[in-house]
């Protein structure tokens, strides 16, 4: 029987590797020649992929003004009831029921609101709003025929966009209202109407101020809208002393 031991695979690869040696097989040999010589050849890196074009987001039109052709806006109080009804370039602005504004001209006070009531069909502040301005104006001394009732916009609009409206200049259809309509003051209610004369509605606190008209030597208190008036009396009894002051 056969004792020996295996041979490790170590051993048996280096005898292998003696035997070769002695054999003068010490070399590699390939048939085709071979400069060692030679400078390697560069590594061509491969070509980057060409840059994404960056897409220019499409520039937005340009909206035309509100109001339409300047030259056909009225020349009168008396025409600007039916033209600020029948305007096409108006309803772009929003939509609802249009309401003219209702008095006359060269008015001891012009009262500016932002926008007709909720229920007005008929006349102008016919709701509580009106109701309010109504008081006011009893309290202030002044005849129903005194004053000058008028809106900025010409319907109910839940949230309008002023900053867009001054873009598409709306401002200048206002102070066209108002340079017809010739009052001797003007009560606006609601800050955020000073947007409407190049006012920043976010400047000063709750009382009312007085603010310049441009193109205009009108003079101008601003308040609060009529809801803050009806829902509280600070800023009544602020409005209050403000036109006290206002008129001495």
């Amino acid at each position: 029987m056969d004792t020996k031991p295996a041979i490790p695979l170590s051993e048996a690869l280096a005898a292998a590797q003696d035997w070769w040696r002695e054999a003068g097989v010490d070399c590699d040999f390939v048939d085709e020649p071979h400069n060692w010589l030679a400078a390697p050849e560069p590594v061509t890196k491969a070509a980057a992929p060409p840059a994404a074009t960056a897409i220019e987001p499409p520039e937005k039109p340009e909206l035309p003004p509100l109001g339409g052709d300047r030259a056909a806006w009225p020349r009168s109080l008396a025409e600007f009831a039916p033209w600020w009804l029948s305007e096409p370039s108006l309803a772009a602005a929003g939509s609802g029921q249009r309401i003219p504004p209702r008095g006359a001209a060269r008015a001891k006070l012009m009262i500016l609101v932002a926008m007709p009531e909720t229920g007005d069909s008929q006349a102008l502040l016919s709701g509580p709003h009106g109701q309010l301005v109504s008081a006011m104006r009893e309290a202030m001394g002044l005849a129903e025929e005194e004053t000058y009732l008028a809106s900025a916009l010409p319907y109910h609009a839940k949230h309008p966009d002023w900053t867009m409206l001054v873009a598409r200049g709306f401002d200048d259809i206002v102070k066209h209202h108002i340079a017809l309509a010739a009052p001797q003051r003007i009560l606006v209610l609601g800050r955020e109407l000073l947007t409407l004369f190049q006012h920043d509605p976010a400047q000063g606190g709750a009382n009312p101020r007085r603010i310049a008209l441009e193109g205009s030597d009108t003079a101008v208190l601003a308040a609060v809208d009529p809801d803050t008036l009806l829902q509280r009396w600070k800023f009544r009894a602020s409005l209050w002393q403000a036109w006290l002051d206002w008129r001495e």
